[in-house]
């Protein structure tokens, strides 16, 4: 006998319950939904500042946020991309803030974003003849990334690797769906730019904003 057809009423109707859970501050529920989004809110984290400690730290702070001000949610989003844009506000002050700080000693946003030498360029990554692992890719690509302007790689980072909407990110970003579309376009020029002496721009796929 063949199972019932799925009624996306009842995932409505769970997500309730859920958020009512999370509103009367029910520890079973907070430790589901951070069970449920930290990997994702990590990794979009971890792609904007380019720094993995920086983006553990974060993390903690934007579920310390999300707990906080669970009740002024209220169901106009997703859960996902409520606590998307709470990461996206917690990842630019944090930006804002490394760019500030001239402390050489740890890995900050500041020095990511000095155009390397041509000393560092060949000490550090690949000639274009050379093999690139996956995890070269990765280097270069934070790399690149660290480069663009904050709202370009939020965008960008937001539709290629996370794959949301654009109306989705406009939301997260509070930016208008035109902006977020322009910004996206230029941002994905910039990195092919960045990235063309090492990868195929023809990996890139094609430009859909």
């Amino acid at each position: 006998m063949s199972a019932p057809p799925h009624d996306p009423r009842d995932d409505r109707a769970l997500e309730a319950r859920f958020i009512a859970a999370l509103k009367a501050r029910d520890e079973r529920a907070f430790n589901a939904l951070v069970a449920r989004f930290q990997d994702r809110v990590y990794n979009l984290i971890r792609r904007l500042l380019g720094n993995p400690e920086e983006a553990r730290d974060v993390t903690q702070e934007v579920f310390v946020s999300v707990f906080e001000k669970v009740d002024s949610y209220r169901g106009d989003s997703s859960l996902a991309t409520w606590i998307y844009r709470i990461a996206a506000n917690h990842a630019k002050n944090r930006i804002k803030y490394l760019s500030r700080r001239k402390d050489r000693q740890q890995e900050s946003l500041d020095t990511m974003l000095v155009p390397p030498t041509q000393s560092r360029l060949s000490a550090e990554v690949p000639r274009p003849d050379q093999v690139l692992t996956r995890e070269t890719v990765s280097r270069l690509v934070d790399r690149a990334l660290a480069e663009l302007d904050e709202e370009q790689r939020i965008v960008l980072v937001l539709r290629d690797v996370e794959g949301q909407s654009y109306e989705d990110i406009a939301v997260i970003t509070g930016l208008q769906l035109g902006t977020v579309k322009s910004r996206l376009h230029r941002g994905r020029q910039r990195l092919k730019e960045a990235l063309a002496p090492y990868i195929d721009p023809k990996d890139f796929g094609e430009d859909d904003a």
